[in-house]
């Protein structure tokens, strides 16, 4: 038996890493999960009650694995319903691919049985990359670029596959005008701010009396580098719910969650500091920390300053109050000085 669209695309995901898919299954994405049978194992599906419910188990995955996570439904209703799930990985910045059945190429725009336009469906919650694919040839490069956007740019991502393309026989772009030849991997860049900046950050914080540490889930691989600083500056940390994981709780100055479910000690710590570092957080409230506010325990925060390592993808467009300093970086390790 010649190898399928399907089967590909499964011997793919698996070349890229991936070992489990969550999902549920229906006769528009039959291809595929056929193709997931005749790999024996090499790929655990894990079947959820409902779409939704598959969608934030990739996104759940990514989160808690640093992996990308997967996600697959049938077309028309089965699609519409991993919308609420990518959402939330968009949200969160988890890298997620949601892979989709579509009704037959020859009855697209047809007003189909349970057809819908799944790429303008998708268009927000994974706008970095939306593809429908429409030849064997082309779904090597559609799925290539799916994963590597995914990882690369932390989004959401999808591919539309059209039940009768998942059955056929797969083949290999030509070395012709007009085809593309991809590859499999992903390595992320190192990026580190410029030294001016790094400075102009050391000397902020250095010169801070009340020094506040926030801390989000770009943080999570830099526990060691954020006890350091913290003990450098003798600051206390707030974590976000995300980077709850970042610091152990049991540390003297971890003052615990912050924002509507958080603590006393952290909202305290917000309010009361006259400087802030954040560190892969992208928290969303602004009144935190306050800014002119005057009370016994409120001195004026006009002169608040903030320093931000602007760790997640995106983040410059997320700035929700002024910056003092901000620096550009890939991985929160990254050094102050």
């Amino acid at each position: 038996m010649s190898q399928t669209v399907g089967d590909f695309i499964v011997e793919r995901l698996a070349a890229w890493g991936v070992r489990r898919i969550f999902g549920y299954p229906g006769d528009g994405i039959n291809g595929v999960f056929g193709a997931l049978q005749r790999a024996q194992g090499k790929i655990e599906f894990v079947q959820a009650r409902h779409e939704e419910m598959a969608a934030f188990m990739a996104s759940a995955h990514a989160k808690f694995t640093g992996e990308l996570g997967v996600c697959i439904a049938t077309s028309g209703p089965g699609a519409s319903h991993l919308i609420t799930g990518l959402y939330d990985a968009r949200l969160d910045h988890m890298p997620v691919l949601a892979l989709c059945g579509q009704q037959a190429r020859t009855a697209i725009g047809g007003h189909y049985q349970q057809e819908i336009d799944l790429p303008a469906m998708f268009r927000d919650v994974a706008g970095a990359f939306v593809q429908q694919a429409g030849m064997p040839a082309q779904v090597r490069h559609l799925l290539d670029r799916a994963i590597r956007i995914a990882l690369g740019e932390r989004r959401v991502t999808a591919l539309i596959l059209p039940n009768d393309l998942q059955e056929l026989a797969y083949e290999e772009p030509p070395r012709a005008h007009g085809t593309l030849h991809s590859g499999v991997g992903f390595t992320a860049p190192r990026v580190i701010p410029y030294e001016a900046d790094l400075r102009r950050a050391a000397d902020i914080l250095n010169a801070g009396k009340k020094v506040a540490i926030l801390s989000g889930a770009g943080a999570l691989h830099a526990t060691d580098e954020l006890i350091a600083v913290a003990d450098a500056l003798g600051a206390g940390c707030a974590k976000a719910l995300l980077g709850k994981a970042a610091l152990p709780d049991d540390l003297p100055w971890v003052t615990g969650a912050i924002g509507l479910l958080g603590t006393k000690p952290s909202y305290d710590l917000m309010t009361e500091c006259d400087t802030l570092l954040m560190v892969g957080s992208g928290f969303p409230y602004a009144e935190i920390p306050a800014e002119g506010r005057k009370g016994p325990r409120r001195p004026d925060r006009s002169a608040a300053r903030h320093v931000e390592p602007a760790i997640s993808h995106g983040c410059q467009s997320r700035w929700r109050q002024q910056r003092n300093a901000t620096l550009v970086a890939a991985d929160a390790r990254t050094k102050t000085g």
